[in-house]
């Protein structure tokens, strides 16, 4: 995946996966991860009505919180899995690809402690 120079994720830069198979490390956990997915939409929807209905600053301040926990919470949770799955196949298959594997969750880990 490429990102522009702030690090934001851009549509058309979206690679495909170069996964043989096509399956990435979330994809027994799918549903699960759609459902938490949408409980997170649910949370923002809910700030945007907040906002709306001039609900108090400290109020939104802390759904805010509890939103951003939720997304970080998710984004560990599919690091996990990339660990799991991606990293430990590309060292059981040995060779260079490895290397690129532990670098690219590296890049990862780095773009979410930024956050």
């Amino acid at each position: 995946m490429t990102t522009t120079e702030t690090d934001q994720v851009t549509p058309e830069a979206v690679e495909p996966a170069d996964h043989e198979h096509g399956v990435h490390g979330y994809h027994k956990q799918k549903d699960e991860h759609l459902k938490r997915l949408r409980r997170i939409e649910g949370q923002i929807r809910g700030l945007q009505r907040m906002v709306d209905e001039d609900v108090y600053c400290i109020d939104i301040l802390t759904q805010v919180s509890a939103s951003t926990k939720a997304l970080q919470s998710f984004a560990l949770q599919l690091l996990e899995e990339h660990l799991r799955h991606c990293v430990a196949d590309a060292a059981a298959k040995g060779g260079e690809g490895i290397d690129a594997k532990v670098e690219e969750a590296t890049k990862a880990i780095a773009r979410m402690m930024r956050t």
